[in-house]
């Protein structure tokens, strides 16, 4: 019998979907019990992780069985990719499975901040009334959103914002000029310096790998308008923490929100802590209710059918 170790969380019921005719192993603590998960994943056929799971070289030469890597989410960082296929490892992400979560994350906080009145509460209790300062708040009808990155999220995205009255431009060197992408959404391609020097929102929808490594850095965030905001949902290390917190002190940028960090979870007293007009969550902008059952019923699916294909 084949067997399938899970390393971080996955929707119960999809837990349940992989257990017949299989040996499963769900433990989501292994993913911060990094030697108990060597031990296990000896006999395991598939690995099914998150983000934080490394599947790296150290624990593939410890997966002599491994054929399946089945990812709860989209980025490949943590996943030795190259490894695998060498390897003969199909390695399968969860595909615009929470593609909606992601877009109505980036919306949402991008109105949220250029409204800036949703971080007064506290003043408020405590019987202030800031109101001529927060009256100053921008509308998002009207506004343009740049997208670096546009693929399935970028474009859904790009739909949430138009209904919102937005403009939205996309920079994207994966997609030609006269790709029919941009017309049938309605999306303005621009170079990147073009796009941090229009836009009103700046909103990362990328990989990190060597070539987008702090690719939003000190020069970059200094040629963004002036009371622009910047959203990262993609992946920590495309922005360069440090530059970010300084533009913000400097009042260069309106505001910013950070879902993803170079190191996760963020240590205590990083270089963002007490940085001004700043957001952070914790790389949550894909994880809701209903992504989560999405995601996890389509890893479920198909690793099942990759297992039982080879048979």
């Amino acid at each position: 019998m084949k067997c399938i170790c899970i390393s971080e969380f996955m929707d119960a019921d999809a837990v349940q979907a992989l257990k017949p005719g299989f040996d499963l192993r769900y433990e989501p603590g292994w993913v911060d019990r990094r030697e108990a998960l060597l031990d296990a994943v000896g006999e395991a056929h598939a690995l099914v992780v998150r983000n934080r799971t490394q599947v790296d070289a150290a624990l593939l030469a410890r997966a002599p069985a491994l054929r399946v890597v089945g990812r709860l989410g989209v980025g490949l960082d943590n996943i030795d990719v190259e490894a695998c296929r060498a390897r003969g490892i199909r390695v399968i992400p969860a595909a615009g499975a929470n593609a909606r979560s992601v877009a109505e994350y980036v919306v949402t906080t991008a109105a949220m901040l250029w409204r800036g009145a949703y971080l007064s509460s506290a003043a408020v209790a405590q019987g202030e009334w800031p109101r001529p300062r927060l009256s100053e708040g921008r509308e998002a009808a009207g506004k343009t959103l740049g997208l670096i990155g546009f693929g399935d999220i970028g474009r859904l995205t790009a739909t949430l914002a138009q209904a919102f009255g937005m403009r939205v431009v996309a920079h994207d060197p994966m997609l030609a000029a006269d790709d029919a992408v941009w017309a049938r959404t309605g999306v303005t391609p621009l170079s990147l310096d073009v796009l941090l020097a229009e836009s009103d929102a700046v909103s990362l929808h990328v990989p990190l790998v060597p070539a987008t490594r702090h690719l939003i850095d000190a020069r970059r965030l200094a040629a963004m308008r002036p009371g622009a905001v910047l959203i990262n949902s993609a992946r920590g290390g495309v922005v360069d923490e440090a530059a970010l917190a300084q533009a913000l002190r400097e009042g260069h940028l309106a505001g910013a929100a950070l879902d993803v960090f170079e190191r996760e979870p963020l240590p205590a007293g990083s270089v963002l802590a007490g940085v001004p007009n700043l957001v952070l969550t914790p790389h949550i902008g894909g994880v809701t209710r209903e992504a989560n059952t999405r995601v996890s019923m389509y890893i479920a699916e198909h690793v099942r059918q990759a297992l039982e294909a080879l048979s």
